[in-house]
């Protein structure tokens, strides 16, 4: 029998506060090396598993709404030995203990050496609507005739940026609006003509393909964040997570109207 390993000097490496636990300066310096080797563990272990052909995304809900789930069937159909889980979550994914494989989110370009990240998307705006929004007693035509819609708003609040872009120099008016908290949410309301909502082509050149939604008038509004495709450097699950990765930028190059004919 081995004999047990008992420690000859003792070190104090935490102090025991009101509120829970706080390392020492010895509690620090020891922390970083007994990190490292758990990790070493943890990548030991994960490379004795099995590819299990599962690929897990971490979407927001109005890309996974808009965009993910209309094409996912040809991801699916053209990889049938993987399973695909999507988590349709605002959170953030920090893909060291929540499974979380690759994600797709708006932001600037990611940083991290631990990370890649590829761009997907730009962010440009542009005001939707449903067709019948362009005939009756108040047509709407011009940005000036916003002043007889209501304004659906999201969570990106672009809305004043884009009426001081139009209508500079003139006051604006006092909108009536909806607001809600994902942009999906605000483009369906415009769907079923309650008003104008501001949406990028990732959320709305499926829907004007298809003549359900308008653009009442050219202009933009261009906002600093675009969508990014990010994962860890060192995946545990490298050969999916590259087939899932592989397909999305292909699909962030195919136009709507490519959707739409191979769904019809």
């Amino acid at each position: 029998m081995c004999a047990r390993w008992k420690p000859t000097f003792k070190v104090k490496l935490f102090d025991r506060l009101a509120r829970g636990l706080a390392l020492t300066e010895e509690g620090r310096k020891y922390h970083a090396p007994i990190q490292r080797a758990f990790d070493l563990i943890r990548d030991a272990t994960d490379d004795l598993r099995p590819q299990q052909g599962v690929v897990t995304i971490s979407v927001t809900p109005s890309f996974a709404t808009k965009w993910l789930v209309p094409r996912l069937a040809q991801f699916t159909d053209a990889n049938r030995d993987l399973n695909v889980q999507i988590v349709a979550s605002p959170e953030l994914a920090n893909f060291q203990n929540d499974g979380i494989d690759l994600a797709v989110r708006q932001c600037h370009a990611p940083k991290g050496s631990g990370l890649v990240s590829a761009a997907l998307f730009p962010s440009e705006f542009y005001a939707v609507c449903s067709p019948a929004l362009l005939d009756g007693d108040h047509p709407l035509l011009t940005p000036e005739d916003l002043d007889h819609c209501t304004l659906l708003l999201d969570g990106h609040g672009l809305w004043p940026l884009f009426i001081e872009n139009v209508l500079t120099g003139k006051p604006a008016p006092k909108y009536r609006t909806i607001k809600f908290s994902q942009t999906a949410h605000a483009v369906d309301a415009a769907l079923a003509g309650q008003g104008v909502a501001l949406a990028s082509d990732l959320f709305a050149a499926d829907e004007i393909t298809a003549g359900r939604l308008v653009r009442p008038f050219p202009q933009t509004v261009q906002k600093d964040l675009g969508f990014f495709i990010v994962a860890p450097r060192k995946s545990r699950n490298a050969v999916s997570v590259r087939r899932m990765w592989d397909w999305l930028i292909e699909q962030s190059r195919t136009g709507p109207s490519d959707v739409i004919n191979r769904s019809a």
